[in-house]
């Protein structure tokens, strides 16, 4: 039992092959991998083993801040298992959807800092697991010295966002920016981010390590809110009527503008489950449909 193990700092733990250490100030690193895959992609069963790590996690004393971390070297996170979620029925897929909503809230509810060190591409459901942290802190290029796509590009492949991206970056970034590129499935390039997106940038990925410690030791955290809410919702609302009027329409972007309508209206959860019902509802159009098939094909 995970109570019965001494923890020794820094310590290296395993759990279900999801690692996280803790070094001697307390402040734990979380290392998403991509098991078997040659770079993370997020499933279900990474979304399992993160929960499982999360446990063990909140049984560990003496921790006073998380950075979470992905061990490859081309990608934070490339985004989720789109064939693992276009095999699912319906019922199905609005279970797994709600899963990882209560698995990446975890991160969000821990009671000390987090912060996301992006060192590749961070798209779809992996920007949106870093954007449940406090504080994102984003490398320059990535390990090849090349700058890396970072958003949600599900509207390319005619569907949205599923864990709550259209409220979060929509909360960090300049709310018509966010809306029309989520709206659109438009990518940022890591060289020229949004403002807001990340607290810091680093030149390079091997200095991300030392930048989140230094984060979470000065304490340094935001003011702003991490999500669509009463703090913001006027903003958010002004961003979305310009973002509507240079955004040509479509079904994907029009998900994504009744997902933040009812962020600023109703919140959180309401917005997360529109998003949800959304993403279900357009993953069965004929144009989704076409996109994704002509996606899925190429894997």
């Amino acid at each position: 039992m995970l109570g019965d193990l001494k923890y020794v700092m820094p310590t290296l733990t395993q759990q279900k092959n999801l690692t996280f250490e803790v070094d001697e100030s307390g402040i734990a690193t979380l290392w998403l991998d991509g098991g078997q895959k040659s770079v993370v992609i997020l499933d279900r069963m990474l979304i399992q083993r993160l929960n499982s790590t999360l446990d063990a996690i909140q049984q560990t004393s003496g921790i006073i801040g998380l950075i979470l971390r992905s061990n490859s070297d081309r990608v934070f996170v490339a985004g989720a298992d789109l064939s693992e979620i276009d095999s699912l029925d319906d019922p199905c897929l609005h279970a797994y959807l709600a899963f990882g909503t209560t698995v990446f809230g975890r991160i969000a509810e821990l009671p000390y800092p987090t912060v996301a060190v992006i060192n590749g591409a961070a798209l779809g459901g992996g920007l949106e697991i870093a954007m449940h942290c406090d504080q994102i802190i984003a490398s320059k290029v990535a390990k090849n010295n090349k700058p890396y796509p970072v958003g949600l590009p599900e509207a390319e492949l005619g569907i949205c966002p599923g864990w709550g991206g259209s409220q979060m970056l929509a909360a960090r970034i300049d709310p018509e920016t966010a809306i029309h590129a989520t709206a659109l499935g438009n990518t940022f390039m890591s060289s020229h981010l949004p403002q807001g997106l990340a607290e810091e940038l680093v030149e390079t990925p091997e200095e991300l390590q030392d930048a989140a410690k230094r984060l979470i030791k000065n304490k340094i955290s935001s003011n702003d809110s991490t999500v669509i809410d009463s703090s913001n919702a006027e903003r958010c609302a002004v961003g979305l009527v310009k973002a509507k009027e240079k955004t040509k329409a479509s079904d994907s972007a029009n998900a994504v503008f009744l997902a933040v309508e009812t962020g600023i209206s109703c919140g959180w959860t309401a917005a997360v489950a529109i998003e949800q019902c959304e993403l279900v509802r357009l993953r069965n159009t004929p144009a989704a449909r076409e996109k994704l098939d002509a996606f899925l094909s190429k894997g």
